[in-house]
């Protein structure tokens, strides 16, 4: 059995070398951060995941949630785990001081993300929903609302949730028939949700959900979707958090993966708790605007979602690696000896390579992301404000899809590593391909974040803001002129040519039919993927060689490690090219009757 082990020198490598560190470190109120407090953090959290919350992520998958007697119970452990993470000040690490928060980063909170999802992913996913929920009130609650729920979200006394699906509207929001009727100073709502992450369980005294609704005569369509605050309890006559809402638990979900993560179907306003029926919401901001508000949780969420699936990644892939150097199978062709551990296999070693060349390289467009975040809210020069903005805005699609689909890839090769006892339980390895099967559907599939790249990003705007983000890797790449790396170097110049010629050609499919750039707008998105991840591999390469001289193995390994991954996921990019030119026609043309089947 393999147990997680921090990668925190890695995490530290990215951080420093690959995440705009510095400019984040100069950004007002980070005046006291620091590369040595950074790495005490990342060590701090790294031994709560490896001793608190890696032990318990086999016990909750097997022994998953339930709902007995209207209280919904988590799996051993989980509660004395939790109250562990909220001690330790984890759940308010990006948070304003102000609020009971730590004030750190989000670069430094996406690497400590990271670690949670690694160590126990159906964990980790409580703390994520609530920091999304605090980050919503924050940006667009009242004060009020911000005194009333901010101090104990950000601790972790309570947490949060994102209500947005119906059984009859899945990603298609304008749908959603959950109504929000006005009542003195506040609103009943009625409906159900499905798929709530945490919506129920046991681990704090109270639950806020944040609810999508829809207001009597309120315009039809997205337009017309408004955001509630709506607690589990109220306060009762004596000021007490005690008084039920009408918020029922009708069921728990019964998933594939991540059976210790609480998934609920929520009813609000079925009248067992009070009357008359309506569970009691607050409407956050302005009426009709809920859309608007829920977006900040969700683009959050979907970085985090990406992260988590690198997590998960790094988790799968230290257990195959663990596995590739016990088993004893073959012989060694060269040397004439077995049997050998199967790591000495070149198609192992392959298997084993693609995953940790792409955690690597992914990890860091994360950290990027995250550094993005900062420098778009914090940075004194509106100019490089607005550019992070943008590079935000873009990024997200990017990372939560390429991590999500590259992360499924991974884990399903740190299976096959296991050959056919991967697809036994007792050797851990299916845990996490059935964990990690989530993360491309949730939070905006896959598809989703593909047309969301080349509409609202690329098309929207003509091209220019993703032009400028080409320019950008552009010059960075130019700055780089070690001869060792010049293959390299030019193998990203031609990619870099390559994107700004499918963005033309993007531009140009849309002048014919709307349903073009959709048709191709999946390799579209992972080939921007393969851009960002290729740009960091290089810098890293690049960064390595000038410290290889010191005989540091680590080094020598990342310049091995950013050659693997342009010799093997690199040459995609004309895969990508030759789909994004060629691939609309078919596909818009065909008639959705040739998939029935023929009798």
């Amino acid at each position: 059995m393999s147990y997680y082990k921090t990668p925190t020198r890695d995490l530290m490598f990215a951080i420093q070398h690959l995440s705009d560190l510095e400019d984040v470190m100069a950004l007002p109120g980070n005046e006291e951060i620091n590369s040595e407090l950074i790495q005490s953090v990342i060590e701090e959290a790294g031994k709560v995941a490896e001793e608190v919350l890696d032990p318990l992520n086999k016990i909750g998958d097997r022994q998953g949630v339930r709902l007995e007697n209207d209280r919904v119970l988590t799996a051993e452990g989980w509660k004395e785990a939790y109250q562990t993470f909220v001690d330790g000040g984890w759940n308010g690490l990006p948070f304003r001081p102000e609020r009971g928060g730590q004030g750190l980063p989000w670069l430094i909170a996406t690497a400590i993300l990271e670690i949670w999802h690694s160590a126990n992913m159906s964990f980790a996913l409580c703390p994520l929903l609530t920091q999304a929920a605090v980050e919503a009130i924050e940006l667009h609650g009242s004060d009020e609302q911000k005194k009333t729920y901010l101090p104990n979200l950000v601790q972790g006394t309570w947490t949060g949730t994102m209500n947005l699906t119906e059984s009859h509207a899945g990603s298609d929001l304008a749908m959603i028939k959950t109504t929000a009727i006005p009542n003195d100073d506040h609103y009943r709502i009625q409906g159900q949700k499905i798929f709530i992450t945490y919506g129920d369980h046991d681990l704090t005294e109270n639950i806020i959900h944040l609810v999508l609704a829809r207001m009597p005569d309120a315009p039809e369509g997205i337009k017309g979707i408004s955001l509630f605050i709506v607690p589990k309890y109220l306060p009762d006559e004596n000021g007490n958090w005690k008084a039920r809402n009408d918020v029922e638990t009708i069921s728990l979900e019964h998933k594939l993966g991540i059976h210790a993560s609480p998934t609920a179907v929520i009813g609000y306003g079925t009248g067992k708790y009070r009357d008359p029926k309506g569970a009691i919401g607050y409407l956050v901001g302005e009426a009709n605007k809920g859309m608007q508000y829920m977006f900040t949780m969700m683009n959050l969420a979907r970085l985090a979602v990406g992260v988590e699936a690198n997590g998960v990644s790094e988790r799968a892939y230290q257990h195959s690696v663990a596995y590739a150097k016990e088993r004893l199978q073959g012989t060694n062709p060269e040397k004439g000896n077995g049997p050998v551990s199967i790591i000495n296999h070149p198609d192992v070693k392959r298997m084993l390579m693609v995953q940790k060349s792409r955690i690597e390289g992914l990890r860091s467009v994360g950290l990027l992301l995250g550094a993005s975040i900062d420098k778009s809210v914090k940075h004194p020069d509106p100019e490089i404000r607005e550019f992070n903005q943008l590079m935000t805005e873009i990024l997200t699609p990017i990372v939560k899809a390429n991590m999500t689909d590259f992360g499924l890839e991974n884990v399903s090769l740190a299976l096959q590593v296991h050959g056919g006892m991967g697809f036994i339980e007792e050797t851990g390895a299916a845990q996490f391909y059935r964990d990690q099967r989530i993360t491309p559907i949730y939070e905006g599939t896959s598809g989703i974040q593909a047309l969301d790249l080349v509409s609202r990003k690329t098309i929207r705007d003509q091209g220019k803001g993703v032009n400028k983000i080409i320019q950008h890797i552009r010059n960075d790449i130019n700055r780089i002129n070690d001869p060792k790396l010049q293959g390299l170097t030019d193998v990203m110049n031609d990619a870099t040519r390559v994107v700004e010629s499918s963005v033309e050609h993007i531009l140009k499919l849309n002048l014919n039919s709307p349903n073009k750039p959709a048709a191709v707008c999946d390799a579209y998105l992972k080939l921007w993927g393969l851009i960002f991840c290729g740009w960091h591999m290089l810098k890293a390469a690049n960064i390595s060689l000038s410290k290889i001289h010191t005989g540091d193995r680590f080094y020598t390994n990342k310049i091995t490690t950013a050659q693997f991954f342009f010799d093997h996921d690199m040459p995609k990019v004309q895969l990508y090219q030759n789909i994004i030119q060629n691939g609309a026609d078919t596909l818009v043309n065909m008639d959705p009757e040739m998939f029935e089947i023929a009798s």
